[in-house]
């Protein structure tokens, strides 16, 4: 480990900064396999699907994961892999997934990962909803959007605090959590789309389910529910309509189509019997997941209080489910009762084993227990399940120098300095102080 001053650390960490958030594309021109016209497009294919590859799973993660329903995902993967005969770029490696968060939201990744939350599923009332909604998302990777945003500039972070940014698109209270709880992940490589690709992304959708063999009353139905969201609710779809722009022009477009080009669609199927079927487990939590929402509602607020007695009556209905103990273990290191959040934390690792953030929260609450070797191990867990978040490197070097064993500790303070987007912030501050204290800084 190399001596440095913190002239070169400031140095080295904004040279750090630039080529993470604005990484070499090679340039050129490529002809959109929508329209079939020439466009500037300065990211190729794999680039895409590296991107998705890096970036999604810690979308999925601060989504509390992609369900363990395996019937909801065969049934989603099965409906989305009927629209793919369609598409423009079929060699993309399509998945669709459906998340345990409970708002309501959908996205797709540039190489093709698809996800669509509890919350939106709720939402839908037949299958030919459900297929208008993977179209669309479809829509967004066959006409290349994101790497179009990219190529244009607009796009010009792509290394962001995957958790904290998605919760600060949710309200203050949330974004304040994630970041009180060190929340500070490598994530969110998702667009906020313009009009424009809105609309391509609606004609698109439209035709993969028509020519998949459905009705489009069910684009229609899908339009009319987001259009009534949208002037009903629209605090409850926030980033839903942050990154797709609703409007009522979407809606009466569906219906011209539907009328008109469409018409022969009529009486085609929306399958409303088999859609009620295969996600007959999800409706069956509905109530525990309103519940859920209303709580998030709160900690949005800051009301902790209120947020916990509602999770805990969501806790009643949903008692062996992932995502309810994470958000009131969420709860209660927010209202400093770590002992009693950690209890939460560790029946959410026994109930998804494989997903990181309870791993992370029983970190932090066994931080602030002072039970420092417990704690290392979550963040070795959490970093060995979905490697590449600086912030796991941090809390392992944290944990050590608690623990009284400052070289290994130093070798994870340096490693996260290397890792990190430079900004003044405490992390940084206390890592490189702490190597100077070491010796390892000047």
């Amino acid at each position: 480990m190399n001596r440095i001053s913190r002239r070169q650390f400031l140095k080295y960490s904004a040279l750090m900064s630039a080529s993470a958030t604005a990484p070499v594309f090679l340039g050129g021109c490529a002809v959109n396999p929508v329209t079939g016209r020439t466009q500037l497009m300065m990211v190729s294919r794999q680039q895409e699907i590296e991107l998705d590859k890096k970036q999604s799973p810690f979308q999925f993660s601060s989504d509390y994961g992609i369900t363990q329903d395996k019937k909801i995902n065969q049934y989603m993967s099965c409906v989305g892999e009927k629209l793919l005969a369609n598409v423009q770029r079929p060699d993309m490696p399509y998945n669709f997934q459906c998340v345990n968060a409970t708002y309501i939201n959908a996205y797709a990744f540039p190489g093709g990962s698809i996800a669509a939350t509890r919350g939106i599923l709720l939402k839908l009332e037949n299958e030919a909803q459900l297929a208008s909604l993977l179209g669309h998302e479809l829509g967004h990777v066959n006409a290349r959007h994101t790497a179009e945003q990219i190529s244009k500039g607009r796009l010009s972070s792509l290394i962001v605090g995957g958790l904290t940014l998605a919760a600060s698109y949710r309200g203050e209270g949330l974004g304040e959590i994630a970041q009180k709880l060190g929340m500070l992940g490598q994530g969110l490589l998702l667009s906020k789309y313009s009009r424009d690709n809105e609309r391509q992304a609606d004609t698109l959708g439209n035709e993969y389910m028509v020519e998949a063999g459905y009705s489009s009353r069910g684009f229609t139905g899908l339009m009319e529910m987001l259009n009534s969201l949208h002037k009903e609710q629209p605090s409850s779809v926030k980033i839903l309509f942050s990154s797709h722009p609703m409007s009522s022009e979407r809606l009466n477009s569906a219906l011209q189509r539907e009328k008109g080009i469409y018409r022969y669609t009529k009486d085609y199927p929306i399958n409303r019997e088999r859609y009620m079927d295969n996600m007959a487990s999800l409706f069956k939590k509905k109530e525990g997941i309103k519940l859920l929402q209303q709580g998030e509602k709160y900690l949005e607020k800051k009301d902790y209080e209120e947020a916990g007695n509602i999770f805990k009556k969501s806790l009643k209905k949903l008692k062996n489910d992932y995502t309810a103990h994470v958000l009131m273990s969420k709860c209660l290191m927010i209202r400093e009762k770590p002992a009693k959040a950690l209890i939460h934390a560790n029946i959410a690792k026994k109930l998804y084993p494989s997903e990181v953030q309870a791993y992370h929260i029983a970190g932090i609450a066994n931080i602030k227990l002072k039970q420092y070797t417990k704690a290392y191990k979550d963040f070795c867990k959490s970093d060995e399940l979905l490697p590449g978040n600086p912030q796991m490197t941090f809390y392992k070097g944290y944990c050590l120098d608690k623990q009284g064993n400052p070289k290994p500790a130093a070798r994870n303070y340096m490693t996260y300095l290397k890792m990190i987007n430079y900004k003044s912030g405490k992390y940084s501050r206390y890592a490189y102080n702490r190597l100077k204290q070491w010796g390892y800084a000047k």
